[in-house]
């Protein structure tokens, strides 16, 4: 099974029933905040709309930091829905934690964001032909592509602290480039995130988790507790290959895309949890 037919499987078992709040957060792009709570002890944030220059075509990304001083640079990487007002928030939730976000457009090689307009739901098929379409163009020879601009752009913001490591973050399909991005700047990479990764584990030759040996970067695996039943091989294949320098947990009572505030699956109390890991091994890791 190649990446995209896995990232395939785990969303033809997704529930398409949304609930009348999640659907107004999803298709109007309104009312995310209300979804993801404050933090407490938040800093003030910036925020700005960039487009970095790559090899392939110009990304549309969006970009947030505190508003004072120097933080250490996190690229985080969207599920297949990709950039959009949820994840937006998701970048400045993590923004007011102490760190300059850069979240990117995956699709940016064929659209610009956001891929999902008012009105859309992935329980169209349509919309899921579109997307599908647009996340098997991607493959790891993208992802490093993309990886090593998306890090040389936040080097060369004066925002990002460069004299502190880089993180990564990737929900869904971001799990893989998240993982390459690591291994692509050991030197650089510091701390890695993947929620609900999609193929992040496989017998291919360029599976994500063979690359552990490349990487300096500590790793938080959070995994879906739907998905550890389609694949319970992947944890153990992950903790071989990363032993102690990952933190790998299978969350109870969570589906597939259990982390964005507008999927349908959207589990609150575990999201906000994972959210919570994340951000202690920044501030272990990104030193």
């Amino acid at each position: 099974m190649n990446d995209q037919d896995g990232l395939q499987a785990r969303f033809d078992a997704l529930p398409f029933g949304m609930t009348r709040r999640q659907f107004g957060a999803a298709s109007l792009g309104f009312g995310i905040s209300l979804l993801l709570p404050g933090r407490a002890n938040a800093v003030a944030v910036s925020e700005r709309d960039v487009e970095i220059q790559t090899t392939e075509g110009t990304a549309d990304c969006y970009f947030v930091y505190p508003a004072q001083g120097k933080a250490p640079g996190v690229l985080m990487w969207p599920d297949i829905l990709g950039l959009r007002p949820a994840f937006r928030q998701m970048g400045k939730r993590l923004a007011e934690a102490g760190y300059a976000v850069l979240v990117i457009n995956p699709f940016y090689r064929t659209v610009r964001a956001p891929v999902v307009q008012p009105g859309e739901s992935f329980a169209n098929e349509a919309t899921r032909n579109k997307l599908m379409t647009l996340a098997r163009a991607l493959n790891p020879t993208t992802h490093l592509i993309d990886a090593k601009a998306f890090l040389t752009f936040l080097d060369a913001q004066p925002e990002v602290d460069t004299k502190r490591k880089l993180g990564t973050a990737g929900y869904c399909m971001g799990g893989p480039p998240a993982m390459r991005t690591a291994a692509l700047a050991p030197d650089r990479v510091g701390a890695g995130a993947s929620f609900h990764g999609s193929q992040i584990t496989s017998d291919a030759p360029d599976s994500p988790h063979l690359l552990a040996s490349q990487m300096r970067a500590r790793f938080l695996f959070a995994i879906a507790e739907a998905d550890d039943q389609q694949d319970p091989k992947s944890k153990d294949m992950l903790r071989e290959t990363f032993g102690m320098a990952a933190e790998i947990e299978v969350y109870p009572d969570t589906r597939h895309g259990w982390c964005p505030p507008d999927g349908t699956v959207y589990n609150e109390v575990q999201a906000n949890r994972a959210f919570a890991r994340m951000v202690a091994l920044f501030e272990e890791a990104l030193v």
